[in-house]
């Protein structure tokens, strides 16, 4: 359940990411560049407590003797935070919107994880960032389950050289190591491609070594069912080969297919971010966890500004909440499971 409950929760912030954003998280402000996260205060400078949660203003200043911009709050004026405003519009499904979850007045900010070397909203882009990570991580699982349950359920069913030949393919496929050749692959993905054909070509990318392991274990689901008593029956009443399979073996198979499912999207999540953050998986204009973090990479950058790393804290979540929501399936599941 909590897997679950953190899975839809990213789904949601994914999907609705402009309206829990305060400002437009592809817009640029220069003067803002490298904020760090504002406080959320009840209680001002005075010591007088407010029923509204407000910010202040931070002002950047130089320290003379490091030489290193240090910023601080103009606690003169207060900037209430309200909720549900209308401000910049943006799309969702092809509508348009103006509904905000919250926002402050200008010239007042509210940058709840700070903000890049652009000057934009970390939280915006972040929250819009799990829209391509999300959905090239479930699409590309949903090729890799598919490949590797189809191959697993014609070479446990069929046996004999079909068995031997595709089992050949797939040794030699798990001889290549998948980091280098994720990265070889991703390398040479042209530049000038459009951020469509990139997204497609990335999650053929990841899927591509991924089924081989659905494969062997679907396989071997088979190799125990295609002799049930179930499977012999209709077999003996002269039903096909796909019939038995289409209405027998693949349906048997199905709860483990989710399982796995659940289990290799985080995979590809992590794969995804390592190659984005290394600066050849997913490209500006698109944005993902990985490519928020490229940033991160430069150690002076990363000692000064550390909030960059806080699309950390999605993949984590992202990692945890389908891991946790495999391992609950897995234990539904299981028929012998005492849970």
């Amino acid at each position: 359940m909590l897997g679950a409950v953190m899975t839809l929760l990213l789904v949601v912030l994914s999907l609705l990411a402009d309206f829990f954003s305060p400002t437009d998280p592809q817009k640029t402000n220069m003067s803002a560049s490298f904020t760090p996260p504002q406080e959320i205060h009840f209680i001002d400078s005075e010591g007088q407590f407010h029923f509204r949660p407000f910010t202040y203003k931070q002002i950047c200043h130089i320290d003379p003797e490091t030489r290193v911009p240090v910023w601080r709050e103009d606690t003169s004026r207060r900037y209430p935070i309200r909720f549900f405003i209308k401000d910049w519009k943006y799309r969702v499904l092809g509508l348009s919107f103006r509904w905000h979850l919250f926002g402050v007045e200008q010239p007042g900010t509210v940058h709840l994880l700070g903000t890049d070397k652009f000057g934009r909203d970390l939280w915006g882009r972040a929250c819009r960032a799990g829209r391509i990570s999300l959905a090239m991580a479930v699409f590309a699982a949903v090729i890799s389950v598919t490949i590797g349950s189809l191959v697993g359920v014609v070479s446990g069913y069929y046996g004999g050289w079909v068995d031997s030949a595709l089992q050949r393919l797939i040794e030699f496929l798990r001889c290549f190591p998948q980091l280098p050749l994720w990265m070889a692959l991703a390398a040479i993905i042209p530049r000038t491609w459009d951020s469509m054909h990139v997204f497609l070509i990335m999650a053929v990318i990841f899927s591509l070594l991924s089924w081989t392991v659905m494969a062997r274990e679907i396989r071997g689901k088979v190799l125990a069912l295609r002799e049930a008593d179930f499977v012999l029956a209709a077999r003996e009443m002269g039903a096909s080969d796909w019939h038995i399979i289409t209405r027998h073996l693949y349906p048997n198979t199905v709860s483990h297919i989710i399982v796995v499912l659940t289990m290799t999207i985080p995979e590809i999540i992590l794969a995804e971010s390592l190659l984005s953050f290394l600066g050849i998986g997913i490209q500006p204009p698109l944005i993902s966890w990985g490519n928020l973090m490229h940033n991160a990479q430069n150690i002076q950058t990363l000692g000064s500004h550390p909030w960059i790393m806080w699309p950390v804290a999605f993949i984590l979540a992202a990692v945890l909440g389908f891991n946790f929501l495999g391992d609950g399936l897995r234990d539904a599941a299981d028929p012998y499971s005492t849970a």
